[in-house]
């Protein structure tokens, strides 16, 4: 059945802190319409609500133009409704086969079996994979899911949902980890569907999928929509929507420096496997700041300059130096240390202490011999929240009992109070206040005025004006533009940005 959605005067709070602020618009039975914002625009709040996950919000819901109950995600899966969330982790059940996920719908509802055999799980999960032509043989449907690639956990959750049948399908970051090959499969699909009457919510951040997929455009900012585009987009305007018009051209009163030494060299680098390769020069003396939406390459490039992952193709120089690092282990005996983009996968303990957090990484250098200074992991600890200002009782009280920004302060600040040659930060501001944004930022100037290097990875133009003397913007896994600040203009960096590929 044929099934049109609309939000009306949708608001959610949480506490004090309001996220959506009325939203309205709607969606047709065959029509893809994409939702734009920058992290913290409300994406997510707002998808969470039409799933199910969060059921407590002011406003209304219609589908076929009647209100709707949507109580939980099964309740929206009654109606038709079918979500692939961005993170995929949240969809995907560890312990359990790629079979049984593929049919952990069905099986919750006891519809099959947990107990049936495996060859009758593969069996109804090659139903499933009909709807994306997945090939994945036997031994592969009854592995266990964690051993999937992310690309084919994200393939799972997609087939998962789309075996429902769905009249309205949300899809958030569907291709973030996807081929070329894989998105072309995905969009033949969705094309398919749109095509069959299926109303489409379309959430990404790569324009060229949206210039492909797109009927219209609704351009969300903290909380609020800011316009609402038909065919042809005009990006630049998107992006200032996105962005914010009133952000000040200025960068704040910072002194632009400029640096001689290069302390990295980057040659003939590839992100992507399709991506073109360029070289660049990191110089001490200097922020360097990488722009780019998601799907940019940004955090694969500064997971790679980490040890973390690998270049498709290029070397690294360090110091003059070859710099091939295996781990992360071996950048941070170089004295490269990488603030990572998600503090709760790759930062956050539970239940540990903001001292023993802080000291996490750098363990024998506060111990003798085997014996951990307990003195010195304080004296550490404290001089974080000092210098970053963090809101808490103690160097003893845990981390994930903080507040989110207060999160992010440790998370950056354990870094800072240690003497690197390279500092990387991806998405360091996220979930701090401006105050605290900049005092994180002149933390990161008195750093580089030491004669070391930074590298402020960010998808916001407000982050990188205030904090950074040069500026990379990335588009698909390419270096688009390199300027010093004083050289360019928002305009300038926003137009770079909006370049469709």
């Amino acid at each position: 059945m044929k099934k049109s959605l609309e939000i009306r005067s949708v608001r959610k709070s949480f506490g004090s802190n309001e996220v959506l602020k009325g939203i309205s618009f709607r969606i047709e039975p065959g029509e893809i319409v994409s939702l734009l914002g920058a992290n913290g625009a409300g994406k997510s709040t707002l998808i969470k609500i039409l799933s199910g996950a969060f059921t407590e919000f002011d406003g209304e819901i219609l589908i076929n133009d009647q209100p709707a109950n949507i109580s939980s995600p099964l309740q929206a899966r009654s109606q038709g409704i079918e979500t692939v969330h961005q993170k995929i982790n949240e969809g995907i059940i560890a312990g359990l086969t790629v079979a049984e996920n593929l049919l952990f719908d069905r099986i919750a509802l006891g519809e099959i079996s947990r107990l049936a055999s495996p060859s009758k799980m593969v069996r109804e999960a090659r139903n499933v994979m009909k709807s994306l032509d997945l090939d994945w043989d036997d031994s592969i449907l009854k592995d266990d899911v964690f051993n999937l690639g992310i690309a084919d956990q994200q393939l799972l959750l997609l087939a998962r949902a789309l075996s429902h049948s769905p009249a309205l399908l949300i899809l958030d970051e569907p291709t973030s980890a996807l081929s070329n090959a894989e998105v072309s499969r995905l969009f033949t699909i969705i094309q398919k569907l749109r095509a069959d009457g299926v109303a489409i919510l379309y959430v990404s951040h790569r324009l060229g999928e949206l210039e492909e997929l797109a009927d219209r455009l609704v351009v969300l900012r903290d909380g609020v929509i800011q316009s609402i585009q038909t065919k042809p987009f005009e990006w630049a305007d998107a992006l200032h929507d996105m962005l914010g018009m009133d952000l000040r051209d200025s960068q704040f009163g910072i002194e632009e420096e400029r640096g001689t030494e290069v302390l990295l060299s980057i040659k003939d680098a590839q992100i992507f496997d399709e991506s073109k390769p360029w070289s660049i020069g990191i110089r001490s003396g200097e922020v360097t700041g990488v722009i780019g939406l998601l799907g940019a390459g940004k955090s694969e490039l500064a997971r790679a300059l980490f040890g973390a992952d690998k270049l498709k193709g290029g070397t690294l120089e360090f110091l003059g130096q070859a710099f091939k690092p295996k781990t992360p282990l071996d950048a941070i005996r170089n004295g490269i240390f990488l603030i990572s983009e998600d503090r709760a996968r790759d930062g956050i303990l539970e239940n540990w202490s903001i001292s023993n957090t802080t000291s996490l990484p750098f363990l024998k250098k506060i111990a003798s011999g085997k014996i951990l200074n307990f003195n010195k992991e304080t004296e550490l600890a404290t001089t974080l929240i000092e210098r970053l200002r963090v809101v808490t009782e103690s160097h003893k009280s845990t981390v994930d009992s903080l507040s989110g920004g207060n999160q992010q302060k440790v998370m950056v600040g354990r870094w800072l109070v240690q003497n690197s040659r390279l500092l990387l930060l991806d998405e360091p501001f996220r979930g701090v206040d401006i105050g605290a944004r900049r005092e994180i930022a002149q933390q990161i100037r008195d750093l580089v005025k030491a004669g070391n290097g930074a590298v402020i990875f960010s998808s916001d133009i407000d982050e990188i004006l205030e904090s950074a003397d040069r500026v990379l913007i990335m588009v698909e896994g390419d270096v688009k533009f390199d300027s010093y600040l004083s050289e360019t203009s928002r305009n300038e960096i926003i137009k770079k940005m909006s370049e469709v590929a």
